[in-house]
Parts: C-alpha cells; structure tokens; sequence
C-alpha cells in the first residue's frame, strides 16, 4: 500500500470513497493497530503526519475477514482493539443528536445509527454508534458523561433498568443494570 500514492489520490476529498463497491481480493496483513483511544499506530508508532490516520480512516471497512483499507486494487487487514471511531463531540439539534468523531464524520443517532451496548476490551458493556461499513464510535467519556446527563431511566419488566436516550424518534441505550444497581449478569 503506497501512502504517498493514496495521499494524492484520494486526499482533499470531501466525500467518503465507495469502499463498499470495491471488492479486491485480501492482500495480507499491514502492521497498522487502531488503539481503543482512537490512536492510529503504524509499526508501533503514532502517524507522524495527522492527515494519514484520517485519510485512511476513509478507506476502512468491516468484513468477513475483519477490519481492511480497500482501495480499488488492494485490501489489507489492520488490528483494531475496540472500535475504529471515537465520538468526541455530540450536539442536539433538528430533534436528533448529532455525534461527532475524531476524524470529523458526524453521524445521526438515529435508526440506521444507533447507540448500542458492548463490551469494551476491558469487558464493560459501553455504548457505540453504528458510523458506516460496519464501523462503530466509542463515546469518549465527556460525550457519554453529557449524554448520560440527559437520558432517562426506563424500567423493564424483568427488573432491568436501561438509561436510554431519546434521538430522532427512537429510544437508544447507553446503559443497563438490575435494580439493585448491579451490571445484568453480574452477581449480587
């Protein structure tokens, strides 16, 4: 994969690449680890240059053999710890929230996007948001803190409380515990 060639090809773009279209067959592994930060590591380190990690964010998908940057040619599987995204801005307006992620996608929470719960690498159940290409956003902290601020309780019938949020016509989950405050599953 020539970064400097998929610099000027794709760079400046101001849509996403319909990586979704291109079907190459996998190319291998490249030694590329999305930190559960959000951090891009290429070889173990940072990307010197900001603009690379953001270019290639715009290349990645989730398939059947994980997550790849495809380009028309060429597919190759990267290491990603939790998820690709971090959401760390959210705005409501027009009756939705609007999340923001570190690369600047913003995404509705709406149906097609919704919040959902699973486990972090730590074995936390946290809440997600679909962004595209079956890549999801962890809520950085602040944006979950805010959130949670927000959201109401809603009791289940089985005990459970969830702590959802109200987005674009539809209730989304940014928590759950019994009553008795303990995580489901969670002995007591």
């Amino acid at each position: 994969m020539n970064i400097d060639r998929l610099m000027q090809q794709f760079n400046g773009s101001a849509t996403i690449p319909p990586v979704e279209q291109w079907q190459p067959a996998l190319s291998g592994d490249i030694d590329i680890v999305i930190q559960a930060d959000g951090t891009w590591l290429h070889e173990g380190k940072p990307f010197a240059r900001l603009a690379i990690p953001r270019l290639l964010a715009s290349l990645l998908r989730r398939d059947t053999d994980g997550y790849c940057l495809v380009t028309p040619v060429e597919r190759w599987r990267v290491t990603v710890i939790d998820c690709p995204f971090v959401a760390v801005e959210a705005d409501f307006h027009d009756d939705a929230w609007w999340l923001k992620t570190q690369f600047d996608d913003v995404v509705r929470v709406d149906a097609e996007h919704p919040l959902s719960l699973s486990k972090t690498p730590e074995g936390d159940l946290a809440p997600e948001c679909t962004v595209r290409f079956g890549l999801a956003a962890r809520l950085h902290r602040n944006v979950y803190y805010r959130l949670v601020e927000l959201a109401t309780l809603h009791e289940e019938e089985n005990g459970e409380c969830q702590c959802r949020l109200y987005s674009a016509g539809s209730w989304h989950v940014l928590g759950q515990f019994t009553a008795n405050g303990a995580m489901p599953g969670e002995a007591t």
